[in-house]
């Protein structure tokens, strides 16, 4: 019995010793943590997409604590968590513009010729490593396969016939599909706006119309129409400044293969 106590006792002095030194050992090597990451961390999603440009909402917050990002540089949150942290902060939360993705493909099973048929595994890194970049004349066109499907976490894009197709109410504009799509034909834009080039061939006339049924051919029509110099014809397509336009449909009624939605 004497030995059961003396050990009980031995162990409770060593636990206590060793509480004492970590609590020491605590507050003598702690991390002040600046109030306002914490506070500004609070006010962010938590979704940690990385579509702010920084790693996670951790991040994030940090940057802007220190001055280093905007306090709306938060696509999912929005407006709304962008006029939090600005309280927290005691600046201007600034106007903040509605970013959606939107792929600039209507390459569909309709519309897009094909080279080949492409009976390999359903992914879209692969297939643009094979021959045409894809089974699709258009060596630019959405592939289908669904990798952009895969990367979003938020069920905001599906393949629809063929092509790949954006929930603008669900879209958060956290660029998962952008970076995941091998083809680079989806982009963000403003959600307000309602006219878009759905067309991303580089090539000129006869080849861009042999691989689809409403490709851009660069005749640049649309550049002419526009008043505003909204719309300019760059790499043989169609490229839209939406911080120019208007949205008064002038190009996309002149548009003789109808790929301005």
């Amino acid at each position: 019995m004497q030995i059961i106590i003396s050990s009980v006792v031995l162990l409770s002095v060593i636990a206590l010793i060793i509480g004492i030194f970590l609590g020491i050992s605590s507050e003598v090597f702690k991390v002040e943590v600046d109030e306002k990451v914490s506070k500004v961390r609070e006010c962010l999603p938590g979704n940690n997409c990385g579509g702010c440009g920084f790693a996670g909402c951790d991040a994030l917050a940090e940057a802007i604590a220190k001055g280093e990002a905007a306090v709306n540089q938060c696509p999912v949150g929005g407006a709304p968590v962008a006029a939090k942290i600005s309280e927290v902060m005691g600046v201007a939360a600034g106007d903040s513009v509605k970013m959606v993705a939107f792929v600039r493909c209507d390459g569909t099973c309709v519309n897009a010729n094909k080279a080949y048929e492409y009976n390999g595994v359903k992914d879209c890194r692969l297939a643009a490593s094979l021959p045409n970049a894809g089974e699709k004349k258009c060596k630019n066109a959405c592939l289908g396969y669904g990798t952009c499907v895969n990367a979003c976490k938020f069920d905001a894009i599906h393949i629809v016939d063929g092509v790949a197709k954006v929930d603008e109410e669900k879209c958060v504009a956290c660029k998962a599909c952008i970076n995941a799509c091998p083809m680079k034909v989806i982009e963000l834009v403003p959600y307000a706006k309602k006219h878009k080039v759905v067309c991303s061939n580089k090539d000129k006339g006869k080849p861009a119309m042999d691989a689809c049924k409403v490709s851009c051919i660069a005749c640049g029509m649309c550049e002419r129409t526009c008043t505003k110099g909204a719309i300019k014809v760059v790499n043989n397509v169609a490229v839209m400044d939406y911080t120019k336009c208007d949205d008064c449909g002038a190009c996309a009624e002149k548009c003789p293969r109808k790929c301005i939605s």
